[in-house]
């Protein structure tokens, strides 16, 4: 059973108050006596997990230091017997492996110990970091196509009118008419940022994969607009701003999602460019074959 002390300090290290009564109750056993010393802390110990770590990383010493002042009274006492003089006892660690795999942190070994406090200091040094922000329009073309449109609002009858004109067009024959909505990262405001770029990426990752019930299975995306930040969320090189979309033959890939892509204008370019539409001609040129491999398979 865990000493008193030694539960009271873990509790303290935890960031917990441990309420005592000051008064005893009435027909209630009396309160054992002890002496505990009262020694007063160079520097206040630190609450939460931090305070916690370093709590168990002090008790494998001062349970081998306890178990070398045992050694040497057993040899001591042995020697007047001419016996073998015990071996220190290894200092064992189920407390702290139970309170290790409380805080999530299963590391018995010491190596992965000294490893916690750089880990900890690393998260610190980004908690504060501002998070990538993107909003875009999400549709999925049969269940096979994702459909990116980089814009804040909602697509218009015209927006959605061209768009499908230009996938009919193409030889992209839908069976059924895909519905858009918004994906806006982040998702709330005020959260703690760590990794920007890796937390965005796992964020449109669950937000694909969570359609799956709807029966999305994304083959290929196809991305109208560009936007920094959406860019660098699908792992695909950003372009610069301005710069003219990528042929077939050159398109991307995205490496958050593991699938092709496509990128191309934005809608409200392709409503006011013609030279946006003969570029767009070009490059989807062979959308026809691809949309009918995907089908054969």
């Amino acid at each position: 059973m865990t000493p008193e002390p030694t539960r009271l300090a873990y509790l303290d290290a935890m960031g917990l108050t441990a309420w005592v009564a000051r008064y005893q109750f009435p027909n209630a056993r009396e309160t054992e006596v002890c002496d505990w010393p009262e020694l007063e802390p160079q520097q206040p110990p630190e609450t939460g997990a931090r305070g916690l770590h370093a709590l168990l990383d002090e008790v494998p010493a001062a349970r081998s230091h306890e178990a070398a002042q045992d050694s040497s009274v057993a040899v001591a006492a042995a020697s007047t017997a001419q016996t073998p003089s015990p071996e220190p006892s290894q200092p064992a660690a189920p407390v702290a492996r139970k309170a290790r795999a409380l805080l999530g942190d299963m590391v018995p070994d010491d190596e992965a110990t000294s490893a916690t406090p750089a880990l900890d200091s690393e998260e610190e040094g980004v908690e504060d970091a501002e998070p990538l922000r993107f909003v875009c329009q999400v549709a999925c073309l049969d269940g096979r196509w994702l459909l990116l449109v980089a814009q804040q609002a909602p697509l218009g009858v015209e927006h959605q009118r061209l768009l499908f004109n230009i996938l009919h067009s193409s030889g992209v024959t839908a069976e059924q008419r895909p519905v858009f909505e918004t994906l806006t990262w982040p998702l709330a405001e005020g959260l703690p940022v760590r990794r920007p770029l890796e937390e965005a990426r796992q964020g449109l990752k669950a937000f694909v994969a969570g359609r799956a019930r709807r029966g999305w299975a994304p083959e290929r995306v196809l991305v109208f607009g560009h936007e920094d930040a959406l860019m660098q969320v699908l792992g695909e090189a950003g372009q610069a701003a301005g710069a003219e979309p990528p042929a077939a033959s050159e398109s991307g890939h995205s490496s958050t999602l593991a699938l092709p892509q496509w990128s191309g204008p934005g809608l409200d370019e392709l409503l006011s460019s013609a030279t946006a539409k003969r570029r767009l001609w070009v490059s989807s040129a062979d959308w026809q074959t691809l949309w009918q491999q995907g089908r054969e398979a």
